[in-house]
Order: C-alpha cells, then structure tokens, then sequence
C-alpha cells in the first residue's frame, strides 16, 4: 500500500499560498497566516494531527481486539504545536488526548494507549518529535 498526496505553492512566503490534497479527496488551501498565525485554511500540522489521531485509535483497536476485548468506539484529538526555533520552524510537541470506551479498567487501558503510541506507524514516523504527550479516559 502507498498512500500519495500533493502539495503546490504558489508565491513568496509572506504573499503566497498553497494547496495541498489527497488521492483519496481530501484537500485544504494553506497559507503562511494559516500555519503560524489564526489565519484562514488548513496547515500541515493539521494534517499530521489527523494522522496521528487516526492511527493511534486503529492501533490501539488492533492492539485491544487482539485482547479479546474490542473497543465499542476510541475518540483520539491530536494537538500538533509547532514554533520558530533558531533551527527554523520546527514541530515542538504533540499532544494526544484519547476517550477509549472499552470493558476494561483503566490502568490497562492506559498500558494499551502506551504501546499504541509507541508503535502506531505515524507515531513511528514522527519519532523525531521532542514531547509527544498521552492522556487516556475511559467512556
């Protein structure tokens, strides 16, 4: 399997913009005002977020359905910072924040949230992230 996805930018840095889409339909216009300030449109980060959060809870569902107890649903936000560092733009921190609903206690939840982060694909991919936080609740 390979996923494919396209990105064009048009202009400078500060005047120009950009779009960015899938094979699969997705698409999202970005700007500079987008992906450092509030400005309009989507950002890459954004599009990390999605997924990180997307592969967290199907990771996580393989890893409690191999448990022989499969989530009713999983629910992950990812919260994507990135900052100006004197290395330039640089993704500084993720924040992962999962609702599981699962017939199981939460201390073993939490122990599969921890494998799921760790070894989800994307989470392996962005390996190079410096905080990469978890918070688990449980339905």
């Amino acid at each position: 399997m390979v996923a494919t996805a396209t990105a064009r930018w048009e202009g400078t840095i500060d005047e120009g913009s950009g779009s960015m889409s899938t094979a699969t339909g997705l698409s999202g216009n970005f700007s500079k005002a987008s992906r450092f300030a509030d400005g309009e449109g989507t950002n890459p980060e954004e599009l990390i977020g999605a997924a990180h959060a997307g592969c967290f809870s199907q990771y996580l569902a393989l890893l409690l359905t191999k448990n022989d107890t499969p989530p009713k649903s999983i629910e992950t936000t990812a919260k994507v910072s990135i900052e100006v560092t004197d290395a330039g733009p640089t993704i500084t921190r993720i924040d992962l924040s999962a609702v599981v609903d699962v017939d199981l206690p939460a201390d073993a939840i939490d122990g599969f949230a921890a494998d799921a982060k760790q070894n989800c694909p994307v989470s392996k991919a962005l390996s190079g992230v410096e905080t990469v936080n978890l918070k688990v609740s449980k339905a």
